[in-house]
């Protein structure tokens, strides 16, 4: 079974966030959050989410993908915090996926994982000056080797599927989103 870290800062979007850990476990992975601190997150929009634990215990271990909810300035908090860059760059170098929507992955260009990279984030929140060998297009969701983006709220359930693609296959994604009677 797929294991994946969820950190959750102060001010992420809690509409990425709760997607992404529902439809991940809803496949049968297994689903860390981890909060920057201690206690409740404020999401966005006001939403109190719990994490399961913090980073600080959270963080030693190994997982087969990290993925970063967006929202501002949760993805602030999350690019400024070295356990998340260390965790990301780890999950990289050992080839597992490393996965950012919205404004997150300017966390993940923080942490020198988008060199060569074909990826999308939210309009205007990464400038293409400070990532000059990753070309933005403003997809729904784009999947270039070990590192999948998304673009924002909207694209949440997409995301959310195409993670579930890459970690359980296929069949299970076609599975699940089955199961949300999508249109």
């Amino acid at each position: 079974m797929s294991k994946v870290l969820v950190p959750l800062a102060n001010g992420c979007e809690e509409l990425e966030a709760v997607t992404v850990i529902d439809l991940l476990r809803r496949a049968g992975v297994t689903v860390v959050t981890a909060g920057l601190e201690a206690g409740p997150v404020k999401a966005s929009r006001g939403v109190t989410l719990v994490p399961d634990t913090t980073m600080a215990e959270a963080g030693d271990e190994e997982y087969d993908m990290v993925v970063l909810p967006g929202g501002l300035p949760g993805a602030d908090y999350l690019a400024a915090d070295t356990r998340v860059n260390d965790i990301l760059r780890r999950t990289a170098k050992a080839g597992r996926i490393t996965a950012a929507i919205c404004a997150a992955p300017k966390v993940l260009a923080g942490a020198g994982l988008l060199k060569g990279k074909r990826i999308t984030a939210y309009p205007g929140s990464l400038d293409p000056a400070t990532v000059p060998d990753t070309e933005i297009t403003g997809g729904v969701v784009e999947i270039d080797g070990s590192v999948i983006t998304s673009r924002g709220p909207g694209t949440a359930m997409d995301f959310a599927l195409e993670l579930i693609g890459a970690l359980e296959g296929q069949a299970k994604r076609d599975e699940v989103e089955a199961e949300l009677v999508r249109p």
